[in-house]
């Protein structure tokens, strides 16, 4: 199927799809404050792997910035974003934006899991 050309309909059954592959994540990861200053340790699930829950929850939109997500790897939209600090960018993920389901599709993520994931797609980006 060619991402570009599939319609709304396809769209939330890939999406759909996405959701049901998530329900067994959990892990550990370090996280990074809002401006990406001073790392810390974040209280993270047991076993979390913030680039394997990238994959399985965040990549359908982030790898490409499909409907207006912040693509991985683009410096300047995940700048602008983390300008806004993290508290807010997880708000906004905790209750869903725009397109953004709730929690980002992560329903057995924890907050501290979230910021993980974050904080990962932060850093990849700064690259």
């Amino acid at each position: 199927m060619n991402l570009t050309s599939i319609t709304i309909g396809q769209y939330w059954w890939l999406k759909a799809g996405v959701f049901f592959s998530l329900l067994a994540i959990a892990g550990l990861s370090i996280a990074n404050n809002a401006r990406g200053q001073s790392l810390q340790l974040a209280k993270v699930s047991e076993g979390f792997d913030a680039e394997r829950t990238y994959q399985r929850s965040c990549l359908a939109c982030h790898n490409t910035g499909v409907s207006g997500a912040p693509a991985l790897g683009d410096k300047a939209a995940w700048n602008a974003l983390m300008a806004k600090g993290m508290d807010a960018v997880i708000s906004n993920i905790i209750s869903g934006l725009n397109t953004m389901p709730v929690r980002g599709l992560c329903f057995t993520c924890t907050d501290d899991d979230l910021r993980a994931l974050v904080d990962y797609m932060f850093q990849q980006s700064q690259r």
